[in-house]
């Protein structure tokens, strides 16, 4: 309660003072201000100036993101080939996500759950995921890989294969999930 008096105090003192009452109000800040003190510091007889500084904006441009380069297959052939022409798996290098690689595989929006919903469990969205005991290949694991048009490992070629089947097979995307849930597989 102290410390209260000693703030209202100088200020009720201040407006009690025979003042009229269209004067300003005198607040107990106002008073504390006045009885500030200007302090200068001088250094070896130099006394500094107030400085003005002017607010300033920094932009920092950021790094692109650099386009990755295709990964051309070797032409040449080792002696351990056995003269084969077949230069293996052509693993995707590419980027982009599932939405994208749904879209342009001509998948209908109101399925990308489904394919979700089977992708994941199939290969986890990994493009190069691979079945060692059935060479199984792709997003969807093809059976076998060959019979993706294109690149059984572009998730693309994949996707629209795997549209084709799950229509054609099952009927729809959501019939195919129904499916995969009873049986852990399509």
């Amino acid at each position: 309660m102290g410390f209260s008096v000693a703030i209202v105090a100088p200020a009720g003192l201040a407006m009690s003072a025979g003042e009229p009452a269209h004067a300003s109000v005198t607040t107990a800040y106002a008073l504390a201000a006045r009885d500030a003190q200007n302090i200068t510091v001088s250094v070896h007889g130099v006394t500094p100036t107030a400085q003005a500084r002017d607010a300033f904006d920094v932009y920092v441009k950021p790094k692109p993101t650099p386009t990755p380069e295709p990964v051309v297959a070797s032409s040449s052939s080792s002696s351990s080939d056995s003269g084969s022409s077949d230069p293996g798996p052509m693993f995707y290098s590419g980027g982009g996500a599932p939405a994208e690689w749904m879209a342009a595989a001509g998948i209908a929006s109101s399925d990308w759950g489904y394919v979700d919903y089977i992708v994941s469990r199939e290969s986890g969205w990994n493009p190069n995921a691979t079945n060692s005991g059935s060479g199984a290949c792709g997003l969807v694991q093809a059976l076998p890989c060959s019979k993706v048009p294109g690149n059984g490992y572009d998730p693309v070629d994949n996707l629209r294969w795997a549209n084709g089947y799950a229509v054609g097979r099952y009927g729809s995307w959501g019939s195919a999930v129904a499916f995969w849930s009873a049986n852990n597989w399509w």
